[in-house]
């Protein structure tokens, strides 16, 4: 039980050295840097490959819709049965910067929704990996950065989707 709660006190003390620095500054760049992960961009992603790119395409725009039919319900049956509160409602003397979509921490859907696009991405087009992980991982630190995740929900996130993305390829083989 000490383990549990000191790495509990390790994750508040994160969040709280990555969220004070967006304290009483701009955040429309992080904002609009985690929109990215609202999962619109993800389906222009997978239309344009299916309408214009005949090599990969349509097994790309094939692989992420099996990829998100499967992570989705896993992520909201994960997020009811862990029930975390947000840091910002925990936490009292802090504001997020933004609403979130629902009232749950863990895992961050947003995270583990770019980094199954990242791994997919790399798997098709290995020439944009550094990008897609790039990206995948800074969406994550913008919801900590936001005040709506602590730093163990985008891990487990991050984790979620690459087993999604990972089951999802290994399905192709």
């Amino acid at each position: 039980m000490n383990r549990l709660k000191s790495l509990r006190q390790y994750d508040t003390d994160l969040f709280y050295r990555i969220y004070r620095l967006t304290h009483k500054r701009d955040c429309r760049a992080i904002i609009w840097l985690s929109r990215t992960g609202d999962g619109y961009l993800y389906f222009v992603i997978g239309m344009l490959l299916w309408a214009f790119e005949y090599s990969h395409g349509e097994l790309f725009l094939y692989t992420a819709l099996m990829a998100y039919s499967l992570e989705l319900p896993v992520y909201v049956v994960l997020k009811k049965l862990f029930k975390r509160p947000r840091p910002y409602v925990l936490l009292t003397q802090l504001k997020a910067h933004i609403r979130p979509s629902d009232k749950f921490s863990l895992p961050s859907g947003h995270t583990a929704a770019a980094w199954l696009m990242a791994c997919i991405v790399a798997h098709f087009y290995p020439p944009f990996a550094v990008l897609a992980y790039t990206w995948a991982a800074l969406i994550g630190l913008s919801r900590i950065l936001l005040g709506v995740h602590y730093p163990t929900d985008v891990l487990a996130g991050a984790l979620l989707g690459i087993t999604i993305a990972s089951l999802s390829l290994m399905a192709l083989a």
